[in-house]
């Protein structure tokens, strides 16, 4: 299995790139999104990969991060979901806008991807609505690990810049996670607190934990 591949940029197609890695060129298969997002031609670059095995074909498929990654499996697992579909969701709303879009059940968001109708996005979120707390966490867990935002994962350092970099900021997955856990803390149900920080971070993204806490305590309180 390949997990991730460095190496230089050699070309970018519509849908996909050539990795040179010492001499043996790679072809891997990017959303719109990570494509956006890589550097130049003949710059290096990082990418975590998931191979696709048929028997007629062999497929490898690129991430920024490892959060993506597992989103493209999780929804690869969806009955009728295939690779293609799985990118068009993941560059349409990227990995922390899934994240959210499955937590608040909202179908209208997962069906804004190409190709994706209301009864497929009505799919995914019903059978991985359950499983965005764990990835909202897992997010977390992963930025808080690799020092950087998602963002950042691939970009290539300027070597003649002496600019001091800026003080790190906190991650919003990390504060939406603090968030989460604190609601289970409480007694509230996984996938019910998910949506609730889901909502909350949509509503102030640049909220930091106590803030989403109170803000998803509000959206929990019984109405009337």
């Amino acid at each position: 299995m390949i997990g991730k591949i460095s190496g230089r940029l050699e070309y970018r197609g519509e849908d996909h790139v050539l990795i040179d890695v010492r001499g043996v060129g790679y072809l891997v298969y990017c959303s719109d999104r990570t494509l956006a997002s890589l550097p130049r031609m003949g710059e290096a670059v990082a990418l975590y990969t998931d191979l696709l095995v048929r028997e007629d074909l062999l497929q490898l498929f690129g991430f920024p991060t490892l959060l993506e990654k597992e989103w493209h499996r999780l929804l690869m697992g969806v009955q009728g979901i295939g690779a293609k579909a799985s990118l068009a969701i993941l560059g349409t709303l990227g990995p922390e806008g899934v994240s959210r879009a499955i937590a608040l059940g909202d179908v209208n968001a997962v069906k804004a991807a190409k190709g994706i109708g209301p009864k497929t996005a009505q799919r995914i979120v019903l059978e991985l609505k359950d499983k965005a707390p764990g990835i909202m966490a897992m997010g977390a867990t992963l930025s808080a690990a690799m020092g950087t935002d998602e963002a950042e994962v691939i970009e290539v350092p300027d070597p003649v810049s002496k600019s001091k970099p800026a003080p790190a900021r906190p991650s919003s997955a990390t504060a939406q996670s603090e968030a989460l856990s604190a609601l289970s803390n409480l007694g509230y149900a996984p996938s019910e607190a998910a949506g609730a920080v889901a909502q909350a971070a949509t509503d102030q993204p640049d909220a930091e934990t106590p803030a989403l806490i109170h803000a998803a305590l509000k959206l929990l309180a019984p109405k009337g």
